[in-house]
């Protein structure tokens, strides 16, 4: 209110900041909020905490914070990487982990296919049968190819006998690791420690044909071709390969070389390593021989693709009027593709 130009002190209490105020005055802010420090009065500092302390103080829990949000983020890194299942690594390996059961117990997946132990054969059973196993080609064109490739001379004495690694025309051998798995087995077996040219009396040595006739023709062929007489003949009525002394190749049979045989229990690269042995052994002029001992291992020249219990054995070449020098007499061998077996 003005008179005559000045300001009552009702006025100028009216607008004070801080005072009270009437009905129908005003808003008015206060000039000095809560808390704050007059002007021209400075709030007294704590001094600060040097060290240790002070920087606990400063930071608190984020020092502690930190390197745990860094830990796991390495670890989630990790783990992305290597494609874990969170399941697995934390020892849980079967438990379906996409979609956890309702009831929250561990669902374990049953296999979908589990091994069959192996059951050693019977031996004194029947066992010139050909087993289960892969196909093969029951017949051929009858006409041989050399496979190319030669050798060094194998063995340290004796006569020296040349091969050749043949495959007959028709033979598919792709699902048993290709031509070149045959040959390399052929030459693996002959230049092995336990093999016939490490015994000092014989060498042999892989030759191509470009040089004459070898001594040896080592062939794989198809069982119909095996069977005609002027090879194997068929008169026991099992598959079997052999050794033709007129035409000078051993002929291995392509169906105990796909299948084995049952005395070996399925273990292929010995059956392998005795087909080549036996056959060879003829070659280098040796004949049949039965089981020695019981318990023993048998000897490269029984015809372990029957068996090797004597009684069998005798028994299916009593039946074709074979003269082998094999006696019914109750013993039992283990079965050994070696003529060498105790070489180192």
């Amino acid at each position: 209110m003005w008179h005559g130009g000045r300001v009552t002190k009702r006025v100028q209490d009216r607008y004070r900041a801080g005072a009270r105020r009437t009905s129908a005055q005003p808003l008015a802010a206060s000039w000095q909020p809560d808390g704050e420090t007059p002007r021209g009065q400075r709030r007294k500092r704590r001094p600060r905490r040097r060290g240790v302390r002070g920087f606990l103080s400063a930071y608190g829990w984020r020092i502690y914070a930190v390197p745990v949000l860094i830990a796991i983020t390495v670890l989630v890194f990790m783990d992305i990487r290597r494609g874990g299942d969170p399941a697995e690594d934390a020892g849980l390996a079967g438990v379906r982990s996409e979609q956890p059961p309702a009831s929250g117990e561990e669902v374990v997946e049953e296999p979908k296919a589990t091994e069959k132990p192996a059951v050693p054969p019977d031996l004194n059973i029947p066992t010139a049968e050909l087993p289960k196993g892969a196909p093969f080609a029951q017949a051929g064109q009858g006409e041989f190819d050399i496979l190319p490739g030669k050798g060094k001379r194998l063995g340290s004495g004796g006569e020296l006998f040349t091969y050749t690694i043949e495959i007959e025309r028709g033979i598919d051998l792709r699902s048993q690791g290709g031509e070149g798995t045959f040959a390399s087995l052929v030459d693996g077996t002959l230049a092995e420690p336990r093999g016939w040219a490490a015994t000092g009396q014989v060498s042999v040595q892989r030759v191509d044909g470009s040089q004459g006739e070898p001594d040896i023709r080592i062939t794989l062929a198809t069982p119909e071709t095996v069977h005609k007489a002027e090879y194997c003949g068929y008169s026991i009525r099992y598959e079997t390969s052999c050794w033709r002394r007129s035409e000078g190749r051993v002929m291995i049979n392509l169906a105990r070389w796909v299948r084995g045989a049952v005395a070996f229990g399925g273990d292929m690269g010995n059956y392998r390593a005795y087909a080549i042995n036996h056959e060879i052994g003829h070659a280098f002029g040796n004949g049949h021989v039965g089981c020695a001992k019981s318990g023993e291992l048998a000897p490269v020249m029984m015809q372990q693709s029957f068996g090797v219990a004597n009684d069998y054995v005798a028994r299916l070449n009593d039946q074709v009027g074979n003269s082998d020098p094999v006696q019914a007499d109750g013993k039992t061998c283990r079965y050994n593709p070696w003529p060498n077996p105790q070489a180192q």
